[in-house]
């Protein structure tokens, strides 16, 4: 999979998304179709995520564990791989070291 390396013609809402407590940080960009994504850093830590919309996380640096609500194993995602998350739904991440770098898609 090829991540981009920059996003063109987006807004860039400059208020971050700060969850627990500064340990996951993002920011929302906004196209000109109206479509969204986050961009975002996850630190050391174990963290629970629900869900509205389904969502694409792409792993842009760094590497973390990802368990899905309807699922007991926990899957490992490294730089370049990404996961789906269903609507109406939630999600465990874990980072053990150094920090996971992410894209969001809001599908």
């Amino acid at each position: 999979m090829q991540l981009p390396e920059q996003f063109e013609n987006v807004t860039v809402h400059c208020k971050a998304n700060i969850y627990f407590e500064g340990k996951v940080i993002s920011h929302t960009l906004q196209f000109p179709d109206g479509s969204k994504k986050t961009i975002g850093l996850i630190y050391p830590g174990t963290y629970h995520f629900n869900t509205n919309a389904p969502e694409r996380m792409e792993i842009t640096a760094g590497t973390c564990a990802v368990r899905m609500a309807q699922n007991a194993e926990e899957m490992v995602y490294a730089t370049g791989s990404f996961f789906d998350v269903p609507g109406n739904s939630g999600f465990d991440i874990r980072v053990e070291n150094g920090i996971a770098e992410y894209i969001c898609s809001y599908l």
